[in-house]
């Protein structure tokens, strides 16, 4: 892989408590030395995936890597990090043992980037990853015959090993003198249990002798420490680094401030934990919207309030004043001992001053306050380098965050409006209450469910809700592809619902700007025609509506600039596809969305690059945004509940110009041979051949023409099955494509490798048995195979494929039995996630008129259809027949 040079490496987590490494495209090139580091990585995961977690936390992180490998480095770290602070781990070996405490996981888990797979990191899959990082150890360690020192330091980044001996600093309350006391301890031999005993350092002259070589090689460390520390080197002078002793508290602040030291040179430290979190011991906190605002839009303005906290303790500006008086060190104030650095304090009473300044002269809008949590240093004029900034909501602003989060706790409408004909799951009412919070609010929103989860539905809902309060009009932008989708949706779920499709497609003559139109509530357009008809981006909207939001995730393409020049009083993006390993997507979105709450592009930028340098760098984009995005997965369990297995959804796909003319001439060859065959044999051969040729149209063009050239964009099925092949590959799940024609599945394949940058399998009547087995054990192996191509014949039974949660039928049997048989492959024992079930329609067609008529007789009977296949067509009479035939656009 070395050669794409516009090609990164990221991790994907799954449900086990293990991850896979996978390629993707990113738009910036790297530089040789990245390609070769992650080609590195590449080979090591599949030389040695047992091992090979551990191996990552040997070597360096580096910032040309992706932030979800990096995280996975990060992990493994920390784990490396734990065993060499273990002083046995040379007499344990492989047995030795890193214990994850629960507020390392809790940390963990806090500072995780985003990246597929997300749902997954809790605390179940942390500890199965610990788990799988001491077995990966254990066989390293087993493999290995040397020292254990020598093993980390194979690693790119050399791993120095713990000495055995330990410094402790702890408080001394009952002392005036010497609040402090110091005392320096060893890990003698381990216990039978594999637990050191920590002594006295005392004890090691009477264990090993003044003189003794074990003596010498417990102090090695100690010896480097005072190498670096005149503190140190006076203890072993005068030979008091073998007692516990008083220290004053500026003998205490010289050794805290050389921890780092001590540490570096293998010398374990014991310090108090509130010099540990001296970085949280002086801060500015800024609270904003603690009242709620006159009136309520992005424009209304939020008052903020700023205070000063030392040691936990609040603090006026006149306190810190006194402060600066005193000399640098340690200082008891208020009952804690804090850290007097004048440095730090002037930096602290200045950005407090800036903050009062900055209060009296603005005030914030709701989008200035929520993006105040993610660049106050840079809106308030303070370097991130010199104090400590934490901003949080007031009680009112917080309470509307927490509604925001949690919909569940958002007061739910009565209804979903008159001649509404659909009963909404309780998952999707919760939706429908969240977007028309967010409609009061002002605020743009971004309905990410998972795909199958009923997005159009819940956005049905809130435009009906409309519809029975106000009378507003509302601009849906779609995919050219999707417009008959959601004609059919609304036509069945909220008929009372006026709209008009802006598209040649549907209504050759556009007047909207004449205002003859305005009897209507809803208008669909597509992206492509924003640029012919200028009267849609030259009125204001009440709302504005976008399907498919993926649509202008690049900032720069024309196609986004259009749908932003466009106004709206509120906004909704619709997309199932994630965001995890593309920030610029995030940004573009929240462009769209929330002008300015990400920052310009620049800014936005500037700050995704500091984020590793900053521990809550990512939690605090993530509590930026996240009230504004609503993402149910089929995987939630509030929710998993309210679904079914098996979750079916027609697809429709509209016909191409040359589908059109083949079809149209296809239908006039046909009239001309029935009206002249004769009744039985002969005419259902023609009838029976005949709508085998529709198929192959409706699929596409070059299937029928016996061409092998498959142009993406000459068969509306190909444009859909990109756009929802796009989304399963953003989330790395697997599908499994169904289609009766052998001779398409070729192309079908070429056309998914494209889709999915890997390579898929391809199973039909033809493909030996012996070599059945093979291909269905690598698509359920665990190397990602993301689709696979079956003939329905073929692939219809006696098949496991249960690692595919997405079933399409590309083309209609035409007899549910079959078909259902087919789903099946994936929707079976051992199935373990939500399937969803794809049939293509293409829309006007024989395909839809069928699906209708096999609808009717599906709630008449049971009995569907015979299992004669399309035979029971050929009973219809000519007229009965050309109808059937005859396209309906």
């Amino acid at each position: 892989m070395g050669e794409c040079q516009n090609k990164q490496l990221i991790a994907i987590i799954r449900p086990d408590g293990l991850f896979e490494i996978d390629w993707q495209t990113v738009n910036q090139k790297l530089d040789s030395n990245a390609l070769a580091v992650q080609d590195e990585i590449y080979k090591q995961y599949h030389r040695h995936i047992e091992q090979f977690w551990f191996w990552l936390g040997l070597m360096k992180d580096s910032e040309s890597l992706s932030e979800s490998l990096s995280y996975l480095i990060r992990i493994a770290a920390s784990f490396v990090r734990k065993l060499t602070r273990n002083p046995d781990i040379e007499v344990l070996r492989e047995k030795t043992r890193a214990e994850l405490e629960d507020g390392e996981v809790e940390e963990l888990l806090y500072k995780a980037p985003y990246l597929t797979g997300s749902q997954y990191l809790d605390q179940s899959w942390m500890e199965q990853a610990w788990k799988m990082l001491h077995r990966a150890f254990a066989q390293s360690v087993q493999n290995h015959e040397g020292r254990i020192a020598q093993l980390f330091m194979a690693g790119n980044s050399p791993i120095h090993l713990a000495g055995r001996v330990y410094f402790h600093l702890v408080e001394n309350k009952k002392e005036e003198e010497y609040p402090f006391s110091f005392l320096a301890t060893y890990a003698a031999e381990p216990s039978t249990k594999g637990k050191s005993r920590h002594l006295p350092l005392k004890n090691a002259l009477i264990e090993y002798g003044e003189n003794s070589r074990k003596l010498l090689d417990l102090l090695s460390t100690v010896n480097k420490a005072s190498g670096k520390s005149a503190f140190i080197a006076e203890l072993v002078e005068s030979g008091d680094i073998f007692y516990p002793i008083g220290l004053t508290a500026t003998e205490a602040y010289t050794f805290l401030r050389e921890v780092l030291l001590y540490e570096e040179a293998g010398i374990l430290c014991r310090i108090p934990k509130w010099w540990k979190n001296k970085s949280e011991a002086l801060k500015l906190t800024v609270s904003v919207g603690d009242k709620q605002p006159s009136y309520m839009n992005t424009d209304a303005l939020l008052g903020f309030d700023a205070e000063l906290w030392l040691g936990g303790e609040a603090i006026s500006a006149d306190e810190l004043k006194q402060l600066l008086a005193e000399e640098e060190g340690l200082a008891f104030i208020k009952g804690k001992w804090v850290e007097v650095n004048h440095k730090r304090l002037q930096e602290a009473l200045k950005a407090y001053e800036q903050a009062q300044q900055w209060m009296d002269e603005s005030d914030l809008s709701l989008i200035d306050a929520m993006r105040l949590q993610l660049s106050a240093n840079k809106m308030l004029g303070i370097s991130e380098e010199s104090v400590e900034l934490e901003v949080t909501n007031g009680q009112w602003l917080d309470s509307v965050m927490y509604r925001l989060t949690h919909p569940e706790e958002i007061e739910a409408l009565a209804s979903a409006g008159d001649d509404f004909h659909a009963s909404l799951r309780a998952y999707q009412e919760r939706g429908l209450d969240w977007l028309y919070l967010m409609k009061t609010l002002g605020l743009g929103a971004c309905l990410a469910d998972d795909m199958g989860l009923g997005k159009t539905v819940q956005v049905i809902a809130l435009l009906n809700v409309l519809r029975t309060r106000k009378q507003e009009k509302a601009l849906l932008v779609v995919p050219a592809s999707l417009i008959e989708n959601w004609m059919s949706e609304i036509g069945k779920f909220a008929p009372s619902l006026k709209y008009y499709v802006c598209h040649p497609s549907e209504n050759k003559e556009i007047a909207g700007h004449d205002g003859s139109l305005e009897a209507y509530e809803l208008f669909i357009t597509t992206y492509g025609m924003l640029s012919k008809y200028e009267w849609l981006t030259e009125r204001e909207w009440d709302t504005l509506i976008l399907d498919e939001a993926q649509a202008i995730k690049n900032p720069g393409a024309k196609q986004t600039r259009r749908v932003k020049q466009i106004k709206a009083s509120y906004k909704i993006a619709m997309t199932g596809t994630p965001i995890e390993n593309r920030l610029s997507d995030l940004w573009s979105l929240f462009d769209f969305l929330n002008k300015g709450l990400l920052g310009t592009a620049k800014e936005f930028t500037q700050f995704t690059k500091s984020m590793r340098d900053y521990a809550d760098g990512y939690t605090r984009l993530k509590q930026v945004v996240s009230p504004f995005i609503l993402r149910r997965l089929k995987t939630d369990k509030t929710i998993i509940t309210d679904l079914p297995d098996k979750i079916e959804m027609k697809t429709y796909a509209a016909l191409t110009k040359k589908q059109i003319v083949l079809y149209n001439k296809l239908i006039q060859e046909l009239k001309s041979k029935i009206e002249s065959a004769e009744e039985g044999i002969e005419r259902k051969g023609i009838l029976l051949a005949a709508m085998m040729k529709f198929k192959q149209i409706c699929n596409h063009p070059d299937q029928y023409l016996g061409q092998q050239v498959y142009a993406e964009e000459e068969s509306g099925k190909y444009v859909r099955l990109r756009e929802i092949c796009e989304t399963i590959y953003e989330k790395r799940e697997q599908v499994i494509i169904f289609t009766q024609f052998k001779e398409i599945t070729e192309s079908l394949r070429a056309f998914l490798e494209q889709i999915f940058q890997h390579k898929g399998l391809v199973l039909h009547g033809e493909t030996a048995v012996s070599k059945r087995k093979e291909l269905v054990d690598r698509f359920q192996g665990k190397e990602y195979v993301p689709f696979m191509v079956l003939s329905i014949k073929a692939g219809g039974v006696g098949l496991n494929l249960t690692s595919a949660n997405h079933v399409i039928h590309f083309d209609r049997w035409w007899n549910p039995a079959v078909e259902n048989q087919a789903t099946d492959r994936a929707f079976r024992i051992g199935q373990q996630k939500n399937v969803i079930v794809h049939k293509f329609i293409t829309q006007g067609t024989i395909e839809e008129k069928i699906d209708q008529m096999i609808e009717d007789k599906m709630k008449l009977s049971s009995e569907i259809v015979p299992d004669m296949q399309e035979s029971w067509i050929t009973e219809m009479d000519n007229e009965q027949i050309m109808d059937l035939m005859r396209l309906s656009i």
